[in-house]
Parts: C-alpha cells; structure tokens; sequence
C-alpha cells in the first residue's frame, strides 16, 4: 500500500511547476483506471491482495488529486494535505490487514492466473507513473508522499505477483492472505514517514520569527 520539484520551506505560496502538474494528471488517470481494473479483477480472482491493490490505485488517485488541488497553496497547505494523506494511509493498511484476516479464516482459493496478469499490467502502469515523479522524488512532504506511494504500488504488483505463484504452486490461499498483510504493513510504514515529515514542515512554518 501504499502508499507517495522542491517546495518552498516559507510560509508563501511557491508558483506551481507546470511539469509536476502534468504528471499529476497524467497520474491521476491511470490510477483512476487501474482501480477499476484491480477491483473488478479481485471481485473475479477472489483474490484479497488484488483487493488491496486497487484500494491502494484508489488512494493514490486521491492522493494526487489533493496534490494538484494544493500545488499552488502556501507550504503550510501542503503539508496539512501531506498529514491528511498519511491518515488516510494508514487506515488503508489497518482495513486491508482486517480483510485478510476475515479472508485466512476461509479455506477460500483465488485464482492464479488472473493474479498474475493483472499484477504485471498494474506494475506497468505503476512504471509509467514511477518514472514521469523520479524528478519530483525529494521535493516537500506532499510531493515525497506522491513519490513514496508509486514506489510501494509497484513493490506491491511484484508481491501479487510472487503471491499468485505461490498461490499456482500451493493449490491454497496463504500466499494471497500473506502478500496483503505485507501491503498493508507498506502502507502503514509510509504514512508514519509521510505524517513524521509534514509534521516537521508544519512545525517549521508555525514557529515564531526571531
């Protein structure tokens, strides 16, 4: 799960880069069409760590949409919406850890193969996106958070991946119990990172002047 140019470290508005703002959009896109992708292929596959992965799609759209909603706002803005993001984060990963347990209490085996193509169509998408944000990669909180949650989507596409091997090779449903846990525990581990650095902004534009 998942999981996220410099940014201005005053409290003014920085002028919005018209590159990063395409990105965005291109961003928000594919993640939009990945999720319904994801969603109808887990509903087919029975699969919980597709599931995940298209809630993962979901809130990277959201994530970007703030993103672009915020661009041009003060840094303050920025790192508010970053703090948000992280939240949101965060539930994804204690909902998805939540689900796969529900699901590990059945005897319930998804099917493999849809797994599989779906993982390696999500990971290309989650590439393209990966390498339009390389250059954005260490910008503010909201653009770290941008970056961070495209690198874990495309760790996750390799984890559904080895997921729906192991679940061809087994004849069970551990594999895809497993890599959604591991998802879920991504997801949880970005958003301390991303709510830790908005944190940090958030204190540097609030101190007082001296």
């Amino acid at each position: 799960m998942s999981s996220c140019c410099s940014g201005s470290c005053g409290s003014q508005s920085s002028p919005p880069d018209n590159r990063y703002r395409r990105v965005l959009w291109v961003a928000l896109f594919i993640n939009i069409l990945m999720f319904g992708v994801e969603l109808v292929s887990s509903m087919k596959a029975g699969s919980v760590s597709l599931l995940a992965d298209s809630m993962d799609f979901l809130g990277d759209a959201g994530n970007y949409a703030v993103s672009l909603f915020v661009l041009g706002m003060a840094t303050i803005w920025r790192s508010r919406a970053a703090y948000a993001k992280g939240v949101i984060m965060g539930a994804f990963g204690v909902l998805v850890l939540a689900r796969a347990l529900w699901i590990g209490l059945g005897s319930h085996v998804p099917e493999a193969e849809t797994m599989g193509i779906i993982s390696i169509i999500a990971f290309a998408a989650n590439g393209v996106v990966a390498l339009l944000l390389y250059a954005f990669r260490n910008g503010d909180a909201n653009m770290r958070s941008v970056w961070l949650c495209t690198r874990n989507d495309m760790i996750a596409n390799l984890a559904v991946l080895l997921a729906a091997i192991g679940v061809f090779g087994t004849k069970a449903g551990w594999p895809d119990i497993a890599v959604a846990s591991i998802m879920a525990f991504l997801g949880l581990s970005a958003a301390r990172d991303i709510m830790g650095r908005a944190r940090l902004e958030l204190a540097k534009t609030t101190a007082p002047v001296r």
